[in-house]
């Protein structure tokens, strides 16, 4: 510390410090100095002898006092300004002496009798003053900063480093500006969002949530308390893509080819919708609108627009559609979705199905896609999460109904610019990003990998929560995405242990660090890492198990 700053430090703490006799109380003891003051943070000096002292306080709060990612206090006139610690350094003009900068997070006022902060708001109105004394946020301290102020929440686990706060998430700031929940493999990703989602379910029991699960781990934790659908009995009918899906499924072609494939589509899928009775009732039809058609009358339709050519036309764009289409047809992987039961007209009770109106105390569906093939899995849930946005449009007029979309593995389906495909399921999901809470939509991404996200749709999630992240350019995409205010617990992210995250934006007051709860078992995913140790000390039936895998491959459809 500088000269006049150990001298502030060192007469306020000996007016402070009690007689002998009495028990040391470090809550009411000063442990450093303010520095320099800016608008978001500022620069204080700590006494190492205090905050060595602080670390034998029974209250655990106290003990981390002035440690990285910790909350101290500042007297501001009759109230208290909450800051957390970004950084320490020594200071080499003086022995005992750290600077460390702070982040502010918030002002409340003083409780006359225990001294403690009462009324807590977030945002700074009255800075202190280089020279202001900095004490330890005490555990009483933060019980009153993360009360809840009677939204309503869902708790999720504990407020670190404190041993019973719990921390809430307020449900209606978090799902109505979007959130993200991001962590590395092993982290505990998959059963915290189980976690999450659960709470969400029991508060919320006639909900509308559908998960998109690309690697069918979810099915096992929701299975008594969800809608399960996958490839035996999702039943997703091929005429709800529009012409955009229907091209990523049908069409092979690049360049110019793929705009005159794509001409000759939208004329014959126009007139194979065109064909069905309910269009004779709607007047005017698009190429996008929702009508069953006929596999069979597109493929005629096709067949007799090719036979109309002259012999100078070349017939291969038709024939690359029609050959397509047989394709589709014909392999049994592509039934749940193309198969010729699918044709009455079900949009209706689909809808229903899959977003659970009415929920019957099952207010989250499952939406399996591991067994869709792998070249129209995204296509797949391109089409869901446009009918999520479609039915939100359409639907305006009516009592809004919120729904819920979450997106396992969101990285793949939202890629940024280098790693872009031009794919629908792309466009449709960053369009609800930033669109979708004015129709009452909220979106929730799951994701490894940030920085292979594309830029603007984490910049649009209110709340991030952020697991270990081991990869630096995520650690430094997530930093960039996250306020300013929680620099201080961003830098702890790559020292975060299993099932602990930090929270920050709208659904929490300020930022916070979590220890999650345990799930209970049957309410965990199918994601736990398998043992080698164990699996590979076990012998015998390995011949009628490769058996049992091969018959599987073989019969996939």
């Amino acid at each position: 510390m500088n000269d006049m700053a150990s001298q502030n430090f060192d007469s306020a703490a000996a007016d402070a410090r009690p007689s002998p006799d009495d028990e040391m109380d470090n809550a009411r003891m000063p442990i450093g100095v303010v520095l320099e003051i800016s608008g978001a943070g500022s620069q204080i000096a700590l006494d190492l002898q205090r905050l060595n002292e602080c670390m034998d306080d029974d209250d655990p709060s106290i003990k981390l006092a002035g440690q990285v990612g910790s909350q101290i206090k500042i007297r501001v006139g009759d109230a208290w300004l909450l800051a957390s610690v970004r950084d320490q350094r020594k200071d080499r003009r003086s022995e005992s002496g750290i600077i460390a900068h702070i982040d502010f997070l918030g002002e409340g006022s003083e409780e006359k009798l225990t001294g403690r902060i009462n009324g807590f708001k977030r945002g700074v109105t009255r800075y202190p003053v280089p020279g202001a004394m900095v004490f330890p946020a005490s555990t009483p301290d933060l019980e009153q900063i993360y009360a809840s102020d009677g939204r309503a929440n869902i708790t999720i686990g504990k407020v670190f480093p404190t041993r019973d706060i719990r921390a809430g998430l307020y449900i209606d700031a978090m799902l109505g500006k979007h959130f993200a929940l991001l962590g590395s493999t092993g982290t505990g990703k998959s059963t915290s969002a189980s976690l999450i989602l659960h709470r969400i379910c029991e508060a919320a029991p006639n909900g509308h949530i559908v998960m998109i699960d690309p690697h069918g781990e979810y099915s096992a934790a929701f299975r008594t308390t969800g809608q399960i659908l996958d490839v035996s009995n999702l039943q997703m009918p091929y005429w709800l893509m529009n012409f955009e899906e229907h091209c990523e499924v049908l069409l092979t072609s690049a360049g110019n080819e793929r705009q005159v494939d794509m001409d000759i589509l939208a004329k014959c899928l126009l007139h194979a919708r065109s064909k069905n009775r309910l269009a004779e009732t709607m007047g005017k039809i698009t190429v996008d609108s929702p009508i069953p058609y006929l596999l069979s009358d597109l493929s005629n339709v096709i067949q007799d627009e090719m036979g109309k050519l002259d012999k100078a036309t070349s017939s291969a764009p038709y024939m690359r559609i029609k050959g397509k289409l047989d394709e589709l047809k014909a392999d049994p992987r592509y039934q749940f979705m193309f198969s010729g039961m699918l044709v009455g007209d079900t949009m209706t009770d689909f809808i229903s199905k899959v977003f659970r109106m009415p929920g019957g105390g099952k207010p989250i569906s499952i939406i399996d896609v591991s067994g869709v093939p792998s070249d129209i899995t995204s296509t797949v849930v391109a089409v869901l999460s446009r009918l999520v946005f479609d039915f939100a449009i359409w639907g305006r007029e009516e009592r809004t109904r919120p729904i819920l979309l979450v997106c396992e593995e969101a990285h793949r389906y939202v890629p940024n610019e280098k790693n872009a495909d031009g794919s629908s399921v792309g466009k449709i999901l960053s369009r609800i990003a930033k669109e979708g809470r004015k129709y009452g939509i909220s979106l929730g991404l799951i994701t490894q990998r940030p920085s292979d996200l594309a830029e603007g749709v984490l910049s649009q999630c209110g709340t991030i929560i952020s697991m270990r992240l081991n990869n630096e350019r995520d650690q430094a995409f997530v930093k960039a995405a996250m306020p300013e205010g929680a620099r201080g617990f961003l830098d702890s992210i790559p020292a975060l242990r299993n099932r602990e995250c930090i929270v920050c934006g709208e659904g929490v007051a300020i930022p916070i660090r979590v220890n999650f709860d345990f799930l209970e078992e049957h309410k965990r995913p199918a994601s736990e890492d398998p043992s080698f140790v164990d699996l590979w000390r076990e012998d015998g039936g390995e011949e009628e198990l490769v058996e049992r895998v091969v018959l599987r491959w073989r019969s996939q459809g």
